[in-house]
């Protein structure tokens, strides 16, 4: 961070007060996306029973953001963030009020539904980088980690709570009006940005050329060997994880013979596991590097993972416990990944340096959700789940012994752009 823009910031004692009111818009929008997604893939799953179906409408969502994701951070370090977080909010909300009247109607289509999914998925890959770039000019530095950790501690609240409240909703009210939620929860999101203000990165060079810029950040991710190695071990797990999970629908209804309410304790159980995981980090603190904590945390994400794929029909209290414990081992592995990205990349860079990073990771997935579906349907959805689960054991064990990944704390090279001892 710029020594000015540093200054300003701890020159203000209600950086609490701003940052959380932002917060907390964002996370009630956060909730009524989730409870709109439920409903929409559940709709999907006994509309259609298809895994071709639920793995084409994970990878519509996801394309925007891997394709657009590195042009998009770089507009967003050009750009004022508080704006794009505004048109990204309104805009996503614009079409899930588009999506509910086309269900009101009777007249929606599954297609629709996977153009919404797209334009939504468009709005998250400008509003991402622009809210986690602001992070780190809102809230002081000594406080990141612990942000984060409320961050993961949101996350798993609202897994607990959101898929059996959207089960529920689903048996009392229609669609439409469950959509309409995601309407209303997105202007908690947008009023706060409204009245307060987010600072702009000092040395955001507004007047160096687009392609420059953006080349700034390809050279800074690719200095950084152990970031780099990270996000390609990450791409492969993506293609393996990320149709797992769009196909969990399946895996309850046709594999464990349940319903909508089975499907939501699976997921609050996902919810439990990441609160209780958080907790427990915030208590240990981790391992002395936070990298052998994250790799430590893949490795029972693994077994959890694994375990969902190879256990019986009649073993559903065992997926349970599988999924919790997935979910314990998710904010081990997330948590010390992003504050080790917070700390070492400076707030000039961040939104290009996170769009690439994130766009990297994801690069395979549309190669997996294609597969996902007729391999599915031909072998069923377990083997994605075992697939998956070896895959994060293998990264795991196997980032112990690799020196640029181990050091991966230390940063980009000082000659790298942008690197922090260059700030």
């Amino acid at each position: 961070m710029g020594d000015g823009a540093e200054e300003v910031l701890m020159s203000e004692g209600n950086w609490k007060g701003r940052f959380f009111s932002i917060w907390v818009g964002q996370q009630f929008s956060l909730f009524g996306s989730a409870i709109a997604q439920f409903a929409i893939i559940w709709w999907l799953t006994k509309e259609t029973g298809s895994a071709t179906v639920l793995a084409t409408a994970s990878l519509v969502a996801m394309l925007p953001g891997v394709i657009l994701g590195p042009f998009a951070g770089t507009l967003v370090d050009r750009w004022n963030r508080k704006k794009v977080m505004i048109v990204a909010d309104g805009v996503i909300a614009l079409f899930s009020l588009v999506l509910a009247l086309l269900f009101w109607s009777g007249n929606v289509r599954i297609w629709q539904i996977f153009l919404v999914k797209v334009i939504r998925g468009l709005g998250g890959a400008f509003h991402w980088p622009a809210f986690s770039a602001s992070t780190s000019l809102m809230v002081p530095k000594e406080h990141l980690s612990r942000v984060a950790g409320l961050n993961q501690a949101a996350h798993g609240a609202m897994n607990i709570v959101t898929p059996p409240l959207a089960a529920l909703l689903l048996s009392l009210a229609p669609i439409h009006l469950i959509l309409g939620i995601d309407v209303v929860t997105a202007i908690f999101a947008i009023l706060p940005l409204l009245f307060f203000p987010i600072p702009q990165p000092q040395g955001a060079a507004q007047d160096e050329p687009y392609f420059s810029q953006l080349h700034q950040g390809l050279r800074y991710v690719w200095a950084w060997k152990g970031a780099l190695i990270l996000s390609l071990g990450a791409t492969v797990l993506n293609a393996l994880l990320n149709p797992a999970f769009s196909l969990l629908p399946l895996l309850v209804t046709k594999h464990f013979g349940k319903g909508a309410m089975e499907l939501g304790l699976l997921e609050s159980a996902f919810g439990f596991g990441i609160i209780a995981g958080g907790l427990f980090l915030s208590l240990w603190g981790g391992f002395r590097r936070r990298i052998h904590t994250a790799l430590f945390g893949m490795i029972g994400m693994g077994l959890g993972v694994g375990a969902l794929g190879i256990l019986p029909p009649p073993w559903f209290f065992g997926a349970i416990l599988a999924m919790g414990f997935t979910g314990f081992m998710n904010p081990i592995t997330n948590g010390p990944l992003m504050a080790i990205l917070q700390a070492a990349v400076g707030p000039e860079i961040q939104g290009r340096v996170f769009s690439l990073l994130s766009s990297l990771t994801g690069a395979a997935s549309p190669v997996g959700l294609t597969l996902a579906g007729p391999l599915a349907d031909l072998f069923g959805v377990q083997v994605w789940f075992i697939s998956g689960g070896l895959g994060l054991i293998l990264m795991g064990f196997s980032g112990f012994f690799c020196p640029a990944l181990v050091r991966i704390e230390e940063g980009p090279p000082s000659s790298s752009p942008a690197s922090p001892e260059k700030r």
